[in-house]
């Protein structure tokens, strides 16, 4: 995180799926403006408080590589095919080397989400210490959604417990994951279809 903060964060952005349903892989997609989701995935991250931002690539990573922020660190997920535990393992193995109390996990088809979720999410969890054993979600109406804060403390247990194409959601809900509202600042909804 920047300045505003004690806790130092990481972001991590989960895009390396075919994306079978949307037609193409969705690190390549772009806004109707023309920004690629990826950028704006990276951007909402650093602009949220997140010091370093990885990206795990796997579906044309040569090509969405380029459509990241300049600052941002690509990374491909070997297994990315298996689905997404093996990009989320990925991110948080990598995340290790920047000394990060947090990473904040985030995808790239949420080209809604905002940097005030991030902030919000990142808020409450200013003490390093804290911070390190931390677990939230930003929910929207109730429902459970993305960004998601992960203390360093639960980085290797949680990677350790993901299979397949499940994420964080059970080791989240196992460990008692704080939910912070974020419905009105929107941005929570996936895009699946094109």
């Amino acid at each position: 995180m920047d300045g505003r903060y004690g806790t130092t964060a990481v972001g991590i952005v989960l895009a390396a799926g075919a994306g079978t349903r949307f037609g193409m892989p969705k690190a390549l997609a772009r806004s109707d403006g023309g920004t690629p989701w990826l950028e704006l995935a990276c951007q909402a991250l650093v602009d949220g408080g997140c010091a370093d931002v990885v990206v795990v690539l796997g579906a044309r990573a040569d090509e969405a590589e380029r459509l990241a922020l300049a600052d941002a660190r690509p990374v491909v997920a070997d297994e990315w095919e298996s689905g997404l535990a093996a990009s989320l393992r990925t991110g948080l193995a990598s995340a290790q080397d920047t000394g990060a109390d947090v990473a904040v996990v985030s995808l790239v088809d949420l080209p809604g989400l905002r940097a005030d979720s991030v902030r919000r999410v990142l808020k409450p969890f200013d003490e390093p210490d804290a911070a390190r054993h931390a677990l939230a979600r930003a929910t929207y109406d109730g429902r459970p959604g993305h960004p998601v804060l992960l203390g360093r403390e639960h980085w290797a247990a949680l990677a350790g417990s993901v299979r397949g194409d499940s994420g964080a959601g059970q080791y989240l809900l196992a460990h008692g994951a704080v939910g912070i509202d974020c419905t009105d600042l929107g941005g929570g909804d996936d895009v699946d279809r094109r």
